[in-house]
Parts: structure tokens; C-alpha cells; sequence
């Protein structure tokens, strides 16, 4: 599912218009964005939290020059499911198997 389809599923529901939608979602997502940018975590009951996680320094390689690169510690933004969240994907009869990814340049 695509951002548009949300968008689309939504409003069908609700009956707001597709155009009210797309501004409400895109708020949400900068709001979730700034929030993590200032250092604070977000936190959705029943459906989970955004949250950094900090990666600590380390040696990596390039591989083509077969040179050691210095990676520096940094931060990185993170999705941790609710309890909830996670039994409701396990006992779903729908799932059989893990969905494929779709490449986004094959449209």
C-alpha cells in the first residue's frame, strides 16, 4: 500500500476529502519528523513509539579501494510496535507469508 492508497482508504471511510486527508497525514508525519529532530521520542499507545537509537562508532570497510573507513556514533530514527500492534499482525488469518517488497523504480 502506497501513501495515495491510505489517502484514498481513509477518506472512503471517514468521507473527508482526499485533499483534507493528505494535509492531516503530511502534518503528522513532519510533526513525528521535528519531534525526533529535537531529541524527543513519540510515543502512540496501542499502536507504538518513534524513538532514536544511538549507534555507536565503528570500523567499516570499503571494499572496492580495500580501505578501513571511520564511522562516527549517530543517531538514527526507529519504529518499535506496541504489544498490541504485534499480536494483532500474529494472529491476523490473513498473513500466510511475508509480503514481497516492491522495488520503487519497477512502476
Amino acid at each position: 500500500m502506497r501513501k495515495a492508497d491510505l489517502i484514498n482508504k481513509i477518506s472512503d471511510k471517514t468521507g473527508i476529502p482526499k485533499v483534507d486527508v493528505l494535509v492531516t497525514l503530511e502534518t503528522m508525519f513532519r510533526e513525528i519528523k521535528a519531534s525526533l529532530a529535537s531529541g524527543e521520542n513519540l510515543y502512540v499507545r496501542g499502536f507504538g513509539s518513534f524513538i532514536i537509537k544511538k549507534r555507536a562508532a565503528k570500523i567499516g570497510r570499503n571494499i572496492k579501494k580495500n580501505v578501513a573507513v571511520a564511522i562516527p556514533e549517530h543517531f538514527i530514527p526507529a519504529f518499535k510496535p506496541a504489544k498490541e500492534f504485534v499480536q494483532e499482525i500474529k494472529n491476523s488469518p490473513n498473513i500466510k507469508e511475508a509480503p514481497e517488497v516492491q522495488d520503487e523504480n519497477e512502476e
